[in-house]
């Protein structure tokens, strides 16, 4: 038999002193209450930078190439990709998707109202389930309908120029001379991102090449989609290697880099919080394992004086917190991954989306993630709780039993 832990497990179990009981369940509590934060942090910011991340690559897509020019303009120069480019990108395994695109500033006049925006062209090959995920009315662009000019627009320019589905409005094309265009709006949507909703409008490519007099097969770049974001850097260096030298391209990371700089920063914030609550779960473990053992000086006298090793001692203290911090985690579990679902499921805690982007705390939760956590709770506790169960082997049998 394992003395050392039949006698942890009975005075964890039957423990009759209201003290220690106190402090065990606040230790317990404690254990609970970090490892619960610790999921609901990892699980909000993983969540925050998802949502962020794919509305941004959602609009933009991960990465576009265009005509190198010394341009500065928002509007890029026109080009028709060679077979090779397009061979490329169509066999390469990591791109889910690509397709031309152009963009041209313009204003819209309506209702009394002026507003600029950025006429942003697609084509039929464009990959709508993104803009299908935030449309608030209305649908996409029928690309085989032509005869009146289709637009999507912001719930932003909509509400600024008091629009609504089905209206129809002038667009002025920005060159010499303008040049007006008539649209009806089929569709608004709202991403959520104030830099694209303000910012952004999308119609059909063929409108631009008109205004510019571009040829049919001309273009102001292509967007690509890949299939795993964690393989961005790899995909868009092996995309720009095989590029014809008049092309260049970059990645959504090198397009908007101070949305992914700010995204990279919640990682600190992260990692410092869990810091802070491993922190707590250890002084609280500790402080109770101190405390059962000065109220058990008694027994660990008596235990000594019938021939007992201090490390067996310190096994029955060192078994006893173990078991008080895996207590710990599953209430921890419980506690954390139950409010994780519930906010997931059922978007409980909402967010402003000016300032945060999102209407509400988004949730991610992976198996991976709560099983690191317990196990890097549990390693961290046991190993801690050492130096404190060392404490036994100062304790002498005759002045322990002599007080009591």
């Amino acid at each position: 038999m394992n003395i050392a832990y039949f006698i942890s497990r009975r005075i964890a179990i039957k423990s009759e002193r209201t003290f220690s009981k106190l402090i065990v369940r606040i230790a317990i509590a404690g254990v609970m209450l970090s490892l619960a934060v610790m999921i609901l942090s990892v699980a909000i910011i993983t969540g925050f930078k998802t949502e962020i991340r794919d509305k941004v690559r959602g609009f933009i897509g991960d990465i576009q190439i265009y005509r190198y020019d010394l341009n500065g303009s928002f509007e890029k120069a026109p080009f028709v990709p060679n077979d090779t480019t397009l061979a490329n990108l169509r066999n390469n395994p990591d791109v889910a998707s690509f397709y031309p695109f152009a963009t041209k500033p313009a204003i819209i006049a309506a209702n009394e109202e002026v507003e600029g925006i950025n006429f942003k062209g697609i084509d039929k090959t464009y990959d709508w389930e993104f803009i299908k995920k935030h449309l608030v009315s209305g649908t996409v662009i029928n690309f085989n309908d032509q005869s009146k000019n289709q637009i999507l627009i912001s719930a932003f320019t909509a509400n600024r120029l008091k629009l609504k589905l089905g209206d129809s409005f002038l667009m002025h094309f920005v060159q010499n001379p303008p040049k007006p265009r008539k649209f009806i709006i089929v569709g608004i949507y709202d991403i959520g991102i104030e830099n694209i909703d303000k910012s952004f409008a999308l119609g059909n490519i063929n409108i631009i090449r008109g205004v510019n007099n571009w040829d049919s097969g001309q273009m102001g770049g292509i967007e690509v989609r890949i299939k795993h974001f964690e393989n961005l850097r790899p995909v868009a260096n092996e995309v720009y290697a095989n590029l014809e030298l008049k092309l260049r391209s970059r990645s959504v990371e090198e397009s908007s880099p101070e949305i992914f700089t700010w995204l990279s920063l919640l990682d600190v914030n992260t990692r410092v919080l869990l810091i802070l609550m491993m922190i707590v779960g250890v002084i609280n473990m500790v402080t109770a394992l101190l405390i059962m053992i000065l109220e058990r000086t008694t027994m660990i006298g008596l235990l000594k004086a019938l021939g007992i090793s201090n490390f067996n001692v310190m096994k029955i203290f060192l078994y006893n917190a173990i078991y008080l911090v895996g207590f710990g985690l599953i209430l921890g579990n419980l506690l954390g991954l139950g409010l994780a679902y519930l906010q997931q499921y059922k978007h409980i805690f909402k967010l402003d989306q000016t300032n945060y982007y999102l209407a509400y705390v988004p949730i991610e939760i992976h198996f991976m993630d709560v099983l690191l956590l317990n196990l890097a709770t549990l390693f961290i506790c046991s190993l801690v709780l050492i130096i404190p169960s060392m404490l036994v082997s100062r304790v002498s049998p005759l002045k322990a039993i002599r007080f009591k």
